[in-house]
């Protein structure tokens, strides 16, 4: 959950900075007030759907992630069961083979 926080607030920070990076560069800009504010409103759409697109491919690339490793702990249950159920077959005939002991006398 902590990854999911810091991947949170890195993307914010990204879109922060994109958006203050691409107004600073446009106010530079030798062009009109109107030409400026136009610009400043498409990169921040183009930005926008940018982050869109990203955060999909991310949603996807975790959900995928976590259906591998629950099918990865699922194979590990299913083999350390076989495993357990072997040694426990294995400890049975040993204990089977093994004479009982002999009464002490009294």
């Amino acid at each position: 959950m902590e990854d999911r926080d810091s991947f949170g607030s890195f993307l914010v920070g990204f879109l922060v900075g994109g958006v203050a990076g691409a107004i600073v560069a446009l106010l530079y800009a030798p062009q009109s007030g109107k030409e400026t504010r136009d610009q400043i409103k498409d990169k921040t759409i183009e930005l926008k759907d940018k982050t869109v697109v990203v955060l999909d491919e991310t949603y996807q690339k975790a959900e995928s992630a976590g259906k591998e490793a629950v099918a990865k702990a699922q194979d590990l249950i299913k083999a350390t069961q076989t495993k357990a159920a072997e040694t426990l077959k294995k400890g049975q005939v040993l204990l089977e083979k093994t004479p009982a002991p002999a009464k002490a006398k009294k």
